[in-house]
């Protein structure tokens, strides 16, 4: 139960209605209870007739009476019941939406780290499949506990009152009971745990298999691929099974003790009638009714449990990540402008997943409305330069500094707010195309967002769609061409008109006269802005106020582009080649 006490918060917060629900319950339960002594007096009176105690009209109007007593009782346990179910079950959708707001929360506050280590197939069971067993526990566990609770006290009471021996016999099982329910919830525990790894396991696989669908169809393994599905499913069914059959010895168990019970309460209720220790026979038949109605709160205590224990187990894996500090924390309340000034003084930064040093002594300095291009051989830690400035990572060494203030001092919302990033895998989300543009400033006008995509030569495509800008995207933008999804990214950076532009090799997917059509539309868009290209062409660096060369996260070469292409080394030879190219092309 250790780990479910996050929960605690939110009963508390919700203590009002599970108060008034446990007080319903309790009231609902005690004219349920009502039953069993009715029968008891109606078997009181045909007894008092058959001695010939009673005329046949008193019989009658006797036995009118209780029935009316019965069905009133029932009629108000049944209302009571309604509302206990209203409020109780009603805390656990409350609760299960306020997790679930925490746990997506958590999940934007963590680095890039986390999602590089974590798989998205199981952080989306964590927030559905796992949350969904903990609400089972914020609300049928909680009812019913209160419910069987409640109804064994009074029963209890009532039993004792009316034939103490009988009622000890009655409960002589219960112990026995106990015991079972104890060893076989620890196994049930263990084996929860596992089936909800497996779940993450065949999670991940199948978002895995969705995304990457054009991939399985394109290469033609749908038969390896469904074959490796139906082994992950075979191996979770296994784990399920193993999981229901230890569940499965709970209602025999049950069973077994209700029926004990009864035979108890028949045998030894006989022999105490017989030897005149119980007045009536209605005792026998009213302690009968209260076995019964226990039956289906004793058969619950081991649902109970078994809902107590999957919350648990499910409860383990949220707390796991909720547990996780953030490791980039926004440590400034107070708000500064930022307009474009960026240094990096002998950067240095290693991946921790892979441990790969991405830069290494990294210097430059950039002043506001300046543009820098930065080249480079792939893996040369061209992006990382562009996630430092976004402190998406911070870094292992030197400083970087924005407004000659280090960055880490910036409000970490004033510092993104202020940046326009183009990823290179341009990412775009199952929404219109206009709300796509939007992301990057929703209360831009449509006009504002024709203009955008305009700047990024993708206006002309759009309108050649149906719906044009209304047009619904495919997942991650499938909907639409390497090409377009860029520019659309692009449209989507521009649009925000922030201080900052970071373009990270965002028209690689574009023909050489569309990127120079772009590249002129950012000369006009950038004129005051600070902005970082990075790129693998030397048409996307050559009107930059600077230009660095990357290798092995480190600076090789700096300068202009006049400057570099004089210069024997990796600049030179790219530009040589890509002169060649162009020149064939034409040809």
């Amino acid at each position: 139960m250790k780990e479910l006490q996050h929960l605690n918060k939110y009963f508390l917060k919700y203590k009002k209605q599970l108060l008034i629900g446990t007080v319903i319950t309790i009231i609902a339960r005690i004219f349920l209870l009502f039953t069993p002594r009715y029968v008891r007096e109606i078997f009181v009176v045909i007894e008092k007739y058959l001695k010939g105690g009673v005329s046949e009209q008193v019989v009658k109007a006797e036995l009118t009476e209780v029935i009316i007593y019965i069905i009133a009782a029932a009629l108000i346990a049944a209302i009571f019941t309604f509302f206990m179910r209203q409020y109780i079950i009603n805390v656990s959708r409350y609760v299960e939406f306020d997790l679930k707001n925490e746990i997506y929360i958590q999940y934007q506050k963590l680095s890039l780290n986390f999602y590089k280590k974590n798989r998205t197939g199981d952080l989306m069971n964590r927030i559905s499949e796992d949350v969904g067993n903990v609400r089972m526990y914020a609300g049928p566990a909680i009812m019913y506990s209160i419910n069987t609770i409640t109804l064994f006290i009074i029963a209890l009471i009532y039993m004792f009152n009316e034939a103490p021996k009988l009622a000890l016999y009655t409960v002589l099982p219960l112990p026995v009971l106990s015991i079972v329910i104890y060893k076989l919830s620890k196994e049930i525990h263990h084996r929860s745990t596992i089936v909800q790894q497996f779940l993450s396991k065949l999670s991940t696989y199948t978002q895995e298999s969705f995304s990457g669908i054009s991939v399985i169809k394109a290469y033609g393994i749908e038969p390896q691929t469904s074959a490796s599905f139906k082994d992950l499913a075979a191996e979770s069914k296994g784990k399920q099974i193993k999981l229901a059959k230890v569940q499965a010895w709970f209602f025999p168990m049950m069973i077994l003790l209700i029926g004990t019970s009864n035979l108890l309460v028949i045998y030894v209720g006989g022999m105490q009638y017989i030897n005149g220790e119980i007045e009536s026979l209605g005792t026998i038949a009213e302690f009968i009714i209260y076995v019964n109605m226990l039956t289906w709160p004793v058969a619950t205590v081991g649902w109970v449990t078994s809902i107590v224990q999957q919350a648990e187990a499910s409860q383990k894996r949220i707390n796991e990540f909720l547990k996780l500090e953030p490791e980039i924390t926004n440590t400034v309340e107070a708000h500064t402008k930022i307009t474009g000034d960026i240094v990096f003084n002998n950067v240095t930064f290693t991946y921790d997943d892979t441990n790969i040093q991405a830069l290494n002594g990294v210097s430059f300095n950039i002043k506001q409305g300046e543009t820098l291009a930065v080249l480079g051989k792939t893996g040369s830690g061209k992006s990382t330069i562009l996630d430092l400035i976004g402190r998406l990572y911070d870094i292992d060494g030197g400083s970087i500094l924005i407004n000659d203030i280090p960055i880490k001092d910036h409000n970490l919302t004033d510092l993104r707010k202020s940046i326009g990033y183009v990823p290179q895998d341009a990412f775009l989300f199952s929404d219109t195309i206009k709300n796509n543009i939007k992301f990057g400033n929703q209360e831009a006008t449509d006009d504002e967002v024709i203009e955008a995509a305009k700047n990024a030569q993708v206006h002309k495509n759009i309108i050649k769609f149906n719906n044009g800008y209304d047009t619904i995207l495919g997942e991650r933008g499938i909907t639409l061409s390497g090409g377009q999804k860029q520019r659309v990214s692009i449209a989507r950076a521009i649009i925000k008109a922030p201080e900052i532009l970071l373009f990270d090799d965002c028209l690689s997917a574009v023909d050489t006269e569309t990127e120079e059509k772009i590249l002129k539309n950012l000369t006009k868009i950038t004129k005051g802005k600070t902005s970082i290209i990075v790129g693998h062409r030397v048409s996307s660096a050559k009107n930059a106020h600077k230009i660095i060369v990357l290798d092995n996260g480190k600076i090789v070469q700096e300068g202009t582009h006049e400057t570099l292409i004089n210069v024997k080394g990796y600049y030179q030879h790219l530009y040589l080649k890509q002169l060649s190219e162009a020149s064939s092309n034409k040809d």
